[in-house]
Formats: structure tokens, C-alpha cells, sequence
């Protein structure tokens, strides 16, 4: 019996050495560190990580599989910085949380992030969710038990009282009660520390606050700054301590300035940046989020009738629209930019339409996909081991038809999706 136990557990161990690597031919390939093609390139990989990638055409060795990529364009896979992977707006969206428990968000979420996936985004950024279902969501993927994007998530957005992310604005007198620091509402210095350390109990990976108004949130200004600058230091002091950015929701200037003078890690959408908030960007390397794809939808579907309650549908009409021109003069400018579309506004997986509003807003499609890949990876700490093909990486790599680089409109449609060494898409 020992002689028997010991075979089969040789055995194991011999198919865990066996497994088989990937080379993969790519026709084109692009550096997104240098932002330059490379012609007839070899990828190496082995179980989940690039091991090498070589000029020409490399034969297979013992144990590995060609991948004939020599007709496509071979790129990193995408990254969006701004999604929420637990809904999508609709004109139920606003009473949802009546009668949907949190099973059922979480459950929903794992079809929106394979949408996700499948649309050649193997890494998201989630600024918001309730109830913790996206890091149980980040937790099943990472398990194997769903298939989706990497998720980095920051939890439970911090609000303040009657902000935008107050889970109870505009709810009955009776159901409002007095949310507080563990439901993401603070007032004052103290709160907004506990806050911060409730998210990190919670398992977030960074931190969200709403430093202005929104579009979304049943509350009449879209603009108007909600946290004080000593409460946003606060909150940026004690992320840092424990390692985790911070990301802030800003419509208005002056929400933002406040927050970029306080050290945030990124401004998300910034509608109103003003001459002043683009200097102080550019001064503390703040990064932009610019998620024009929402600010296109949530302008469209404001001329609906009875799609938004009525105190959004003004602002919506007002803010979307201004977006894609504030984009336009953050890129001139020189703001560093990373992708970012703040899906779950719009449908999941249109995630790439981005890219076509940010060249057509000036942007070299270089450089959106620069912004998708490398820029994003350096966004969240993680460009040693994502966001450009490189040796020691992780194999997020996928592939289109045609050359994305001149005609962005060609990144729409993935024919190849690899993340973390698994084929998800040939």
C-alpha cells in the first residue's frame, strides 16, 4: 500500500512538472513601455508567467504548444480603472436595493465580469461596491470558481453625510437611519480614519471617496466639494500607512484641488478641472481617470423620458456631455493618464469603446493603449508584473486582427484572450 501511495503521489507530481508551456508567434507585437510595433516575435511561456520573448519564429520544444498569432497584432491585456462590476443603470437600477440581496448582486456580477473578461480586459479597478461582493467576487476568480478580470477593489466607497456614495439618499425618513464610518459615511477626522481602517479589515485593495457631488446619487449638486481638506488628508495619510491609493470621484474644481493638495493617487472623471487643478496634477503626479464612455451614455439617456429620476436628469445632461472635452485638454496638457470607463453606467463589456472617444478627442491610439496597459499597471503598483510583455510578467496577453495602433476601432474585438497563462478566448 505504501509502495502504491508512493507511485501515484510520484505521479502527481510528475503532471504538475509536465505542464505544459505556450510559444506564442505574433505577427506584430507591441512594447507598450517603448510604444513601438515589434515584427515576427516569439512570446515564451511557462504556466503563468513570460519567461522570454525573442526576434523570429522559435520552434517548440518538449512540452510546449505553438499559438499562431503571425496574422494578428499581440498586445498586453487591457486594463480599466473604473468599473462597477455589481450593477449596470437602468431605470430599476435606483430601487434594486429593495429587493435584491446581496447573493444576488454577487451572483450577477460573475456574467458582467466573464463580459468583462471576454472583452480582452483581464484587469479592473472597482472604486465602489456594497456589501463586500466584489471582493467575494475577486476571491471566486482568483479561486478559479468564475471566470473574470484580476479585480482590485476598494470595498464600500467613503462618503460623507448626504454625499454622493450616502447609500441613503433619497430613501423614506423611516429606512435613512444615521449610516457611519463601517457603511462608508464619515464627518470629520476621526470618522474618516476608522473608515479607512474598516476598509482595510474588509480586504480592500484601495481606497474610493466621493470627494464632489455625482450624476447618479439622488442629491441636486453634481459639482459641489463634500469633504474638507483636513478630512481628506486624513483619509490619504491613514491609505498610505497601509499601503493602498487613493482614488477620488470629482466632478467639481474645487473637490479636486483639495484632494490633490492632500496627496490622492487619482482624480476620476474631473468635469470641471480648471487651469489650477491641471497644474497641481501635473505638480504632485496625480493620475487621471477620465471615463468618457459614461459621461456619453449618461448624456443620451437623459433625454429619455422616465430612464433617471428627475433630479439627475439635469445633471446628467449637463455633465456627461463636458467630459470628453476635459479629457481633451488634461491630455494636451500633459496630465498623466490612465484608462478608465466607469462601466456598469454603460453596458459591461463595452469597455473598449474608451479607446475610440479618447483618439477622437486628440489622443494618439498609442497612447490609449499606453493608458490601458502600462500606465494603468503603474496606476495600481503593479507594472513588475502587468501592463507590457516582458519577461518575468504575468501572461496577460491578448491579440487582434488588424493594426489597433493606427486604427484603434481593430481593439473592439479580441480573436485571443490569455490571462495569468489560461486561454480564455483562441
Amino acid at each position: 500500500m505504501r509502495s502504491l501511495l508512493a507511485l501515484l503521489l510520484a505521479g502527481v507530481s510528475l503532471l504538475a512538472n509536465a505542464e505544459s508551456g505556450y510559444l506564442i508567434h505574433a505577427g506584430r507585437l507591441i512594447d507598450t513601455e517603448s510604444g513601438k510595433v515589434q515584427e515576427a516575435m516569439t512570446i515564451h511561456i511557462d504556466n503563468n508567467r513570460i519567461t522570454e520573448v525573442t526576434s523570429g519564429y522559435a520552434e517548440a520544444g518538449t512540452d510546449q504548444k505553438i499559438i499562431d498569432l503571425k496574422d494578428q497584432t499581440v498586445l498586453p491585456g487591457l486594463m480599466d480603472m473604473h468599473v462597477h462590476l455589481t450593477g449596470e443603470m437602468s431605470p430599476r437600477a435606483y430601487t434594486e436595493n429593495f429587493y435584491l440581496n446581496p447573493a444576488d448582486y454577487a451572483l450577477r456580477s460573475t456574467v458582467y465580469a466573464k463580459r468583462t473578461l471576454m472583452a480582452g480586459f483581464t484587469t479592473v479597478r472597482n472604486p465602489g461596491d456594497d456589501a463586500d461582493v466584489t471582493i467575494a467576487l475577486r476571491s471566486a476568480i482568483e479561486k478559479g470558481w468564475v471566470q473574470g478580470p484580476r479585480i482590485v477593489t476598494a470595498g464600500k466607497s467613503i462618503a460623507t453625510t448626504g454625499g454622493h456614495a450616502d447609500p441613503t439618499n433619497g430613501v423614506n425618513i423611516a429606512l435613512r437611519g444615521d449610516p457611519g464610518p463601517k457603511d462608508g459615511v464619515v464627518n470629520g477626522v476621526a470618522e474618516a480614519r476608522k473608515a479607512v481602517r474598516q476598509r482595510y479589515k474588509d480586504g480592500a485593495d484601495f481606497i474610493k471617496i466621493t470627494g464632489t457631488g455625482g450624476v447618479l446619487s439622488l442629491a441636486k449638486s453634481g459639482r459641489n466639494p463634500q469633504f474638507f481638506e483636513d478630512e481628506v488628508q486624513a483619509i490619504v495619510d491613514t491609505a498610505h500607512d497601509y499601503d493602498m491609493p487613493v482614488a477620488v470621484h470629482a466632478h467639481g474644481a474645487e473637490g479636486m484641488k483639495r484632494a490633490i493638495r492632500a496627496g490622492v493617487d487619482s482624480i476620476e472623471h474631473g468635469t470641471y478641472m480648471d487651469d489650477e487643478a491641471i497644474k497641481l496634477m501635473k505638480k504632485h503626479g496625480t493620475w487621471y481617470v477620465p471615463t468618457i464612455l459614461a459621461g456619453k451614455y449618461v448624456a443620451e439617456k437623459a433625454a429619455e423620458e422616465g430612464f433617471f429620476p428627475e433630479v439627475v436628469r439635469p445633471k446628467a445632461a449637463a455633465i456627461g456631455p463636458q467630459i470628453q472635452d476635459t479629457f481633451a485638454k488634461a491630455w494636451k496638457a500633459g496630465v498623466k493618464i490612465a484608462y478608465g470607463t466607469d462601466s456598469g453606467v454603460s453596458a459591461h463589456g463595452d469597455n473598449a469603446r474608451e479607446f475610440i472617444y479618447m483618439v477622437e478627442a486628440g489622443m494618439p491610439a498609442m497612447a490609449a493603449i499606453q493608458s490601458a496597459t502600462i500606465n494603468a499597471a503603474t496606476l495600481i503598483r503593479r507594472q513588475d508584473e502587468l501592463g507590457s510583455i516582458k519577461a518575468g510578467k504575468l501572461a496577460d496577453i491578448i491579440a487582434v486582427d488588424g493594426n489597433p495602433d493606427k486604427n484603434i476601432e481593430a481593439i473592439l474585438e479580441p480573436v485571443f484572450i490569455m490571462k495569468d497563462g489560461a486561454i480564455f478566448k483562441q
